[in-house]
């Protein structure tokens, strides 16, 4: 398949200044000379991306994403190599990137559009499209300032979609955008695939990467990684970023009156000792350990786990499941058990809490207290935040390798 991306050898380099030469006073006393020091934000990296795929672009902060992206979309010349392209680029790289506050969104529209090589003529038979994708008709002549961030990602986004582009360059603004609109972008995704299209998205949310994206590419403080099947690439980054997480860090925020605290959390595999891998489908424990600092009557244990995008895939309690104890004192731990762990492959969150029986007054409440990774395992599902752990039966026993 033919290239529509080829990238070889693109290096970037920035100069980070130690001090700034706050006069023309002390930029002659210093004669010019300001200290700083050089940043590699790519070092010769080589990819190449065919036509009509969606490509995806991952890493920590600071690994070069951003930065090549910007190298494709020409709005950064590379110090070295060369990028070629084939086809008209249309990119979504920053929040409301090109419009000017003052102006209406209607006026927006036209001024985008004309940037990204659309004419008027062909702007008016799509307006109608572009407004109701972005889903913003009833405030299109409404100056931006006055909109929103989602309502500016919603109508950027839609704008560089119509413009019938050959390659598709999104940031990870598309992070700001709701739920309906997130519905909405998986759709124009999977429809400019389709068409053949090329899509290539920066984002940290790993969940719609494996979703989204064909293939893969890894960056490290500017060097390429890996690149090749997302579920694997994810998979092997996931790996190595879970030996270096620590295991109960305060990931988020807690609150509760206190006569009965969670000191701590711990996930345990199937020998009941602390897991540092787990993988779809295997035996899994969260264990609680409390401390009364008095005797608290019928208290109930309850755990949350969700996605890094705050979508809650279960909030289990033991008043759910008829296990309250008459009373509680001292310290001990509480286990909830879990036969197989049926989480599709990918990065979540545990919260976890201790509250009186009517649920309404909080002891403890750790919220995101817990980051844990779940690797493939069996069943072999990667789409979405739960496997099914279903079997084919039918026409397909007729169908061999």
């Amino acid at each position: 398949m033919a290239a529509a991306i080829s990238i070889e050898g693109v290096s970037k380099t920035y100069r980070l200044y130690h001090e700034r030469n706050q006069s023309l006073k002390g930029a002659i006393m210093r004669r010019a000379r300001v200290r700083y020091e050089s940043f590699a934000a790519l070092d010769d990296v080589s990819i190449e991306i065919p036509a009509g795929e969606t490509f995806g672009l991952i890493g920590e902060n600071g690994s070069g994403k951003s930065t090549l992206l910007k190298c494709i979309a020409r709005i950064l010349r590379p110090d070295a190599g060369t990028i070629r392209t084939e086809g008209k680029i249309s990119a979504l790289l920053e929040l409301g990137a090109g419009f000017h506050p003052e102006l209406s969104g209607r006026d927006n529209v036209y001024l985008n559009g004309a940037i990204l090589g659309l004419s008027r003529k062909e702007l008016n038979s799509r307006f109608d499209d572009i407004v109701g994708f972005a889903g913003l008709e009833h405030f299109i002549d409404t100056p931006v300032k006055n909109y929103s961030s989602g309502m500016y990602v919603r109508l950027g986004f839609s704008v560089a979609i119509n413009v019938d582009p050959d390659i598709l360059l999104v940031d990870e603004v598309l992070a700001v955008g709701d739920e309906e609109f997130q519905r909405r972008c998986s759709e124009k995704f999977a429809e400019l695939k389709h068409s053949g299209k090329t899509v290539v998205i920066v984002s940290h949310a790993l969940g719609s990467v494996r979703n989204l994206c064909d293939e893969v590419a890894l960056l490290e403080h500017g060097k390429l990684i890996a690149t090749g099947p997302s579920g694997e690439v994810i998979d092997g980054y996931l790996s190595d970023v879970h030996v270096d997480r620590v295991a109960d860090g305060e990931y988020g925020s807690r609150w509760g009156s206190g006569e009965g605290k969670i000191d701590r959390v711990e996930i345990l595999g199937a020998n009941g000792a602390p897991a540092t891998d787990i993988h779809t489908g295997d035996p899994f424990t969260i264990r609680l350990h409390y401390a009364m600092s008095e005797s608290i009557p019928q208290p109930v244990f309850g755990v949350a786990i969700q996605t890094l995008e705050g979508f809650t895939v279960t909030g289990p309690n033991t008043r759910q499941a008829g296990a309250v104890p008459d009373q509680l004192s001292g310290t001990g731990h509480v286990d909830l058990r879990v036969d197989r762990l049926m989480l599709a492959p990918g990065i979540y969150d545990l919260s976890v809490s201790l509250y009186d029986y009517s649920c309404s007054h909080a002891f403890d409440f750790r919220h995101r207290t817990m980051r844990f990774d779940v690797e493939r395992g069996n069943p072999v599902e990667e789409h979405g935040v739960m496997a099914l752990g279903g079997s084919w039966e039918g026409a397909v026993e007729s169908v061999h390798p």
